[in-house]
């Protein structure tokens, strides 16, 4: 008998598939990142009010500020446990925006924007309040014969935003001028005319009266050029005996702030009324929910006048 043999195929048995897991419903999702954002280190020190940014740029080519004990390059950034030196002295900052304080203060006629002033002239400066850290910033300026509304803050970064012309806030003036505008010089004067340093217009100009020889208007500008309202009357032959800034992009000078006082916004006004949104602020303010109260600050006497 021939013996046949019987080939037997191995079957290969298949492997379990891999169990899959499932989340339970109620598990935790995972924690979102606290860490705060890191930051260019030109515009957190701007915004403690040191300088403005171009300026803390130029300081760090000049090699003035440093982190974590190396200079500092342009672009640089910071975050948490960063440590920040400028001139070798170390900075007390915190990551994250806080709110910035602001003042308004109604300067009066004889008083300059300036911390500096080789003839020793009054300075806005002396009547504000003291800082801990950082110093007052002045959002634009007013010149000598000039009165009204003036903003300061503690924030560079605001201050800028203010400040800068691609924003175009409203600066509106009362104006006192020897004489009366004819209906054609009202509209040149909102048409545009050209004075030495380019074109200039009025966004708007008002009649608000006036008796005798003195009339006044109200008018609005978008620029903050040196003396243009003044030079933009005397274009057309006036002399402009009263000058007044009562309003300042939305901030409008309070009918209770008497000349030579100031007052601080409290923390939550700064925010709605300059667009912050509560992302970017994170200071919980001990002047919360007063009401704010003009002030006025003794000046300093001319011998020993402090500086700010």
């Amino acid at each position: 008998m021939t013996r046949m043999k019987m080939k037997t195929k191995e079957v290969e048995t298949p492997r379990a598939a891999p169990r899959r897991t499932r989340a339970h419903k109620d598990a935790p999702a995972p924690a979102a990142s606290t860490e705060a954002p890191r930051e260019r280190v030109q515009k957190v020190l701007a915004r403690m009010g040191l300088a403005s940014r171009r300026t803390i740029e130029e300081w760090i080519v000049q090699g003035r500020v440093a982190i974590n004990d190396r200079p500092a390059r342009l672009g640089d950034r910071v975050g948490p446990g960063d440590r920040i030196k400028v001139d070798g002295k170390l900075l007390a900052w915190r990551p994250g925006r806080e709110i910035p304080r602001v003042l308004l203060y109604h300067k009066p006629e004889g008083e300059i924007v300036s911390r500096e002033d080789p003839e020793g002239r009054p300075s806005v400066f002396d009547r504000l309040p003291a800082l801990r850290k950082g110093r007052w910033i002045a959002v634009g300026r007013l010149d000598f014969n000039t009165s009204g509304l003036l903003i300061f803050t503690d924030d560079g970064e605001l201050a800028n935003r203010l400040m800068h012309p691609r924003y175009e806030l409203e600066r509106e003036y009362a104006v006192r001028i020897i004489g009366e505008l004819t209906p054609q010089q009202i509209e040149e004067l909102t048409g545009g005319i050209t004075l030495e340093d380019g074109p200039a217009r009025f966004e708007s100009l008002v009649d608000a009266g006036g008796e005798g020889t003195n009339h006044w208007y109200h008018v609005i500008i978008k620029e903050g050029r040196n003396r243009e309202v003044r030079r933009m009357f005397e274009a057309l032959g006036f002399t402009v005996s009263r000058l007044i800034r009562v309003r300042y992009g939305p901030v409008a000078l309070p009918p209770r702030l008497k000349r030579g006082m100031w007052m601080e916004l409290p923390p939550e006004s700064v925010v709605q009324t300059f667009g912050l949104t509560p992302s970017e602020t994170k200071r919980t303010n001990p002047r919360a929910g007063k009401i704010p109260r003009p002030r006025t600050t003794p000046r300093p006497s001319t011998t020993h006048r402090s500086k700010r």
